[in-house]
């Protein structure tokens, strides 16, 4: 098994498409096409953790955080960091990170988070714009059901949990065949007068080209006639941060040490409580304090992130209770993810999670 097959699954579930323009989510270091021997999962690519790869025969390292996240100026093995890359390079051990693609997944990190709090009705806190598009087609009658599934077969007409969503309308299509073109029905120079569908559906914009693709393999036109429509819809199911409730209110100083034993956190930092009950919890695992007023919004009980600012704090206002419980430790569970979608997809496949702590963060 080549490794493009395991990082073609996870970005089945996480695309590149939904990483943030900063990031370098995506294959780092190594060659896709290279045979896999094994992956190992971590929060953080350390040198150790490369180490461990080596000695346990494991040439592909499937990580959260990317290695190389600024550009290098030099790589002179002065950091750990040039250390990683020239060792990994040495021993063709090929690093990959899924980042905010896999924080903005619908299955990904706050997900994950939501399933250990409990949280139950869950969705996005803050969804994705621009990344939706509408693609019209006209097809001959008796052809409208084979294109219709060959471009939902390619990932077209989703809406929310539900899939093979359309909506179509008969009609009468106008042409004429030039002296070069070769029609597939009517006459050349002749105008023709075809019934046919016209098909709606939408389509993710990362998956708009392989859905085309699909379209005009099964369409019997020589030219094919189609629209594409850019939508301000959001996607509901793709985005920053999730929301849900609890089964149990709590009080929350139950909820706060609640929060405190799931994430193993040696100090947990929080703002002035609200004296409500947590009902609605929403969560964004590493640095969400960007999520604060969306939280608000929403109508969190609380809002639950791995780092926030002094002056975040202040922005509660005894309307929300903020709580700061680590960096490390709200991503902790991303290993876990991460060897979940891979196991679960090739059982046989060696897979570990790594034993390396990676968090440089200590608690006195």
């Amino acid at each position: 098994m080549h490794i493009r097959e395991i990082l073609n699954h996870i970005e089945s579930i996480a695309p590149l498409a939904y990483q943030e323009s900063y990031d370098n989510s995506g294959l780092i270091i190594g060659d896709s096409a290279t045979e896999a021997s094994g992956a190992i999962f971590t929060l953080d690519v350390t040198e150790a953790v490369v180490d461990e790869a080596i000695a346990t025969g494991h040439n592909l390292i499937i990580s959260h955080h990317p290695l190389i996240f600024k550009p290098l100026k030099r790589l002179n093995g002065n950091s750990d960091q040039d250390r990683c890359i020239i060792k990994a390079i040495k021993n063709d051990i090929a690093i990959y990170a899924a980042h905010t693609n896999l924080d903005n997944a619908p299955e990904g990190v706050n997900a994950m988070i939501c399933s250990k709090l409990g949280l139950k009705k869950t969705r996005i806190l803050q969804p994705m714009g621009d990344m939706l598009r509408k693609l019209t087609v006209f097809v001959p009658h008796e052809h409208s059901g084979k294109v219709r599934q060959s471009m939902f077969d390619a990932g077209a007409g989703h809406i929310g949990m539900y899939d093979q969503c359309s909506f179509n309308l008969q009609g009468d299509g106008t042409f004429r065949a030039g002296d070069d073109a070769m029609p597939y029905i009517g006459q050349k120079g002749t105008l023709h007068t075809e019934p046919e569908t016209r098909i709606e559906l939408l389509c993710e914009a990362h998956n708009l080209s392989r859905v085309i693709s699909a379209m005009n393999q099964s369409h019997p036109y020589e030219e094919v006639a189609y629209d594409v429509y850019p939508l301000l819809n959001k996607n509901q199911y793709a985005g920053s941060g999730m929301i849900g409730e609890l089964e149990v209110p709590m009080d929350e100083k139950s909820f706060l040490m609640m929060v405190k034993e799931t994430f193993g956190t040696g100090a947990l930092k929080h703002s002035p409580l609200t004296h409500k009950k947590i009902e609605k919890v929403s969560v964004c695992g590493g640095s969400g304090n960007f999520l604060i007023s969306q939280a608000m919004a929403s109508g969190a009980d609380v809002f639950i992130t791995g780092e926030l600012k002094y002056h975040d704090y202040f922005l509660a206002e005894n309307r929300i209770l903020l709580v700061e419980a680590g960096h490390y430790e709200t991503e902790q569970f991303t290993k876990e993810l991460l060897y979940q979608i891979v196991k679960e997809k090739f059982t046989t496949f060696a897979t570990r999670i790594s034993a390396i702590p990676t968090n440089p963060v200590n608690y006195l």
